[in-house]
């Protein structure tokens, strides 16, 4: 009787240890796992480009933070210096400043180079006495703001009065 009721008993414990493995503990199926990555790819290409578009206007954020105080210290070296401007933007301590996109930011005093101003629609000078501007993501330039290279870059205009985008000048 001993070796009958402890045979039953294994048997028992057999069949609940089956049961219980296979009612809850299994795993995914290979069609639920494809639906989890289908929906994953989903989201992600759907947030992606939004991602990106934030990045991008946080680097045009930036960028025109650093121009609004790169001219703030040339206006600052202006006045100490009998109201000329500095040769480059290292006399301010500056020199070699890039922008978010990795490019030098871009100084040009008209006195100095020849007056090769920045213009914009109607080929008027953005500024009167200096241009300060980032070439933006495309690391590439024209004078003219309406230009399709200047388009990203940013820009300063009416002497300080704006800072932006090329494309919204």
């Amino acid at each position: 009787m001993g070796y009958a009721t402890s045979l039953d008993n294994e048997q028992h414990r057999g069949r609940d240890v089956r049961m219980r493995r296979g009612f809850g503990a299994r795993g995914f199926t290979l069609i639920e796992m494809v639906f989890s990555v289908t929906i994953v790819s989903i989201l992600a290409a759907i947030a992606l480009p939004r991602v990106s578009d934030q990045i991008e206007k946080g680097r045009v954020a930036k960028a025109i933070g650093d121009i609004r105080a790169v001219q703030a210290e040339v206006e600052g070296y202006s006045a100490g210096h009998s109201d000329s401007l500095p040769s480059s933007l290292a006399q301010v301590g500056r020199g070699g400043m890039q922008d978010p996109w990795g490019n030098v930011y871009v100084y040009s005093p008209f006195a100095m180079n020849g007056g090769s101003a920045r213009t914009d629609q109607f080929g008027v000078p953005l500024n009167a006495r200096y241009d300060l501007y980032s070439r933006g993501k495309d690391e590439s330039s024209a004078l003219p703001v309406t230009a399709g290279s200047s388009q990203d870059d940013v820009v300063r205009g009416a002497d300080g009065g704006f800072i932006g985008l090329g494309s919204n000048y």
